[in-house]
């Protein structure tokens, strides 16, 4: 075969496998988009096309008095936007020491978070139930909250650190001689240049709570301040199993305030991931 068929055949494969991606990734999506539109409440009975499509199911999530769908998204919104801020200062300042600072330790400090990422968090989550219970934060958006702070820093540490290692320490030094300390440097110097990776974290830290349903299902007991992710299991569990129009209407929404996050920190995000890793 020539070089020049052998070329075409690779990019026809390369087509074809991004096709069958997008089909394995976006036939469920669509799927969940019609269901929200089919009338009735029935997974069995729906259609991938409905004949008569209608929004009273978005209707019904955000104007029914027995839906607590509107307290369930401002709950998720709340954690995801104390989450992905909280996660961006803790993890810089971590990330700004270990990079730029040699003491005792820092090296099995970071092996530490090395070994932490290699377990499950489902490990841990009888040892943080029993943490929570004791400081007096189960059944609390707080206590959900400190877990998902806490149980990031070893990942986003590590993802932080690497794009810090690849900014000079010239510049630091030129800093220190115009008369900075530390915690000017980190402000004005590092933090400026490593806005491509705290992007990076912000949307991952963002995205965390609306996808997460194993965590607060163990932390949180009370309907009104279930997550999306718990509370919309409701609905096809228990006296609520048949609304799975309901439940899809419910997750397609929770795309918008992701999608939205998504577009804001767009231009930083390709340049965040691939700096990133470069250095460890």
């Amino acid at each position: 075969m020539s070089p020049k068929k052998k070329s075409k055949v690779e990019v026809a494969l390369i087509y074809v496998f991004f096709l069958m991606m997008f089909v394995i990734i976006g036939y469920p999506l669509f799927w969940a988009l019609m269901m929200s539109l089919n009338p009735g409440s029935n997974m069995l009975v729906t259609d991938l096309f409905p004949e008569s499509p209608t929004l009273e199911h978005y209707k019904w999530l955000f104007t029914d008095p027995n839906s607590d769908y509107i307290i369930w998204y401002k709950n998720s919104l709340y954690v995801a936007i104390v989450n992905a801020v909280g996660s961006v200062i803790i993890t810089s300042l971590i990330a700004y020491v270990f990079s730029r600072y040699t003491f005792l330790g820092r090296k099995y400090g970071l092996y530490m978070f090395l070994l932490l990422q290699m377990f499950p968090a489902l490990m841990g989550m009888v040892a943080l139930y029993i943490l929570l219970n004791t400081i007096g934060l189960t059944d609390s958006l707080y206590g959900l909250m400190l877990i998902y702070l806490g149980g990031q820093i070893p990942f986003n540490a590590w993802l932080v650190k690497g794009y810090f290692d690849t900014i000079p320490k010239e510049l630091d030094e030129a800093a220190k001689i115009d008369g900075a300390g530390h915690l000017r440097i980190f402000w004005t110097v590092m933090l400026p240049l490593a806005k491509p990776i705290l992007a990076v974290v912000a949307l991952f830290n963002f995205m965390a709570p609306f996808m997460d349903f194993l965590l607060p299902r163990i932390v949180l007991t009370s309907p009104e301040k279930y997550t999306l992710a718990l509370g919309l299991y409701n609905f096809i569990n228990d006296q609520f199993s048949t609304n799975f129009t309901r439940f899809a209407a419910g997750s397609i929404l929770i795309a918008v305030p992701i999608a939205f996050v998504f577009l804001l920190l767009q231009r930083y995000l390709i340049s965040g991931l691939t700096s990133g890793a470069t250095k460890g």
